[in-house]
């Protein structure tokens, strides 16, 4: 998916195998229409709710909701019945790539539905018509693996990078392209991490809303980031996605740190976003530092390495992209923060809220 993890699961009664994207910034478990048929799988039960989302990225899906049986693990899988999970019948171009489907790991809040007159499959109903529905709320499917008691309630990642290494003659083998999401479990993974946890507060049950304090480039002065205006309408001023394969920065921010690069001699390369690796010398570009506000009392302080801000031999080898760019309000802390710290999204504490701790990976 040139750059977002996907994980392999199995749905229905022949265990059909989905890739589905990986992703903390929505909620929903949607499978491409085209290649599962729920008429066709004998556990599959149709309902009365469709849904129809949309992400930062402007793709997007519409479908029907079903009931069916999902497995997920390799060894001893974990299969749980009547999940919740959308047949998107309608997708833009760019929504499932080369996998197909999406896992949101976020939160209840984020995952609507509406609650249609009759079955939503067969698809006959439009965008405007199911817009009309009864407003409901799905349990994502994380939350049903957690309330049926099969895993606790917190998942990890371990990822390496943002975007494809297209060094290897097959980047599907590259160690460098794989990594682990272990649903249920964190900390107890001694071999994926060195030293303390760093434990960020979540501030909202929406996506794992943060507060970004301040952003370091280099050795230069701390630039500090505001707390979002009523005005916004946003509940904090960034969010940890592991669905973003960048780090967006609020526009007034980027600006601030696109500065201290030019102060540097460095913002033609940043500016121009992808490079021969040959003019690029990793030994004169500066760590960026990111302060979140922690929830145990301290700050959570992580840094992003050149080489994890500069994505080599991607999107060709040779070349390198840089992850770095200017967006809107809440800022997206995507994979490349996550890149350096196995990354333990915890839901258990907080009153439900949760934490997303950081330590170094190994």
């Amino acid at each position: 998916m040139d750059g977002d993890y996907t994980g392999l699961i199995n749905v229905g009664g022949k265990k059909l195998p989905i890739n589905v994207i990986l992703d903390t910034g929505s909620s929903t478990l949607a499978i491409d229409g085209t290649v599962y048929d729920p008429t066709k799988d004998q556990t599959a039960q149709l309902t009365d709710i469709a849904q129809e989302v949309a992400y930062a990225d402007r793709s997007d899906w519409v479908g029907a909701v079903v009931l069916t049986d999902v497995a997920v693990g390799s060894d001893e899988p974990l299969v749980l019945t009547k999940v919740h999970t959308a047949v998107a019948y309608h997708a833009s171009r760019t929504m499932f790539g080369q996998s197909q489907g999406i896992l949101g790991l976020a939160y209840s809040k984020l995952n609507n539905a509406f609650v249609m007159p009759g079955p939503t499959f067969p698809p006959h109903y439009t965008f405007n018509q199911i817009q009309s529905g009864r407003v409901t709320y799905i349990e994502p499917y994380f939350q049903q693996l957690e309330s049926a008691g099969l895993v606790a309630n917190k998942f990890a990642f371990y990822t390496l990078r943002s975007m494809i290494n297209m060094a290897s003659s097959d980047p599907k083998t590259d160690p460098s392209n794989k990594g682990f999401l272990i649903l249920g479990g964190g900390e107890e993974y001694t071999n994926l991490y060195t030293g303390p946890f760093q434990v960020a507060r979540v501030v909202h049950d929406l996506f794992y809303n943060v507060n970004l304090k301040s952003i370091t480039v280099g050795d230069r002065p701390p630039i500090p980031v505001s707390a979002p205006t009523k005005a916004s309408g946003n509940v904090s001023n960034s969010i940890v996605d592991s669905g973003t394969n960048g780090i967006y920065l609020d526009a007034p921010v980027f600006k601030e740190v696109l500065a201290q690069f030019s102060s540097l001699g460095l913002e033609d390369a940043v500016r121009a976003g992808y490079v021969p690796m040959s003019k690029l010398n990793f030994a004169e570009w500066p760590t960026l530092t990111f302060v979140l506000e922690g929830a145990l009392g301290p700050d959570v302080t992580l840094q992003v390495a050149p080489h994890t801000y500069w994505q080599t031999n991607s999107p060709k080898a040779g070349h390198a992209s840089v992850v770095l760019y200017a967006g809107d309000s809440p800022s997206i802390l995507g994979l490349p923060l996550m890149n350096n710290y196995f990354t333990v999204f915890d839901r258990s504490v907080q009153k439900g809220l949760g934490v997303v701790s950081f330590a170094r990976i190994k």
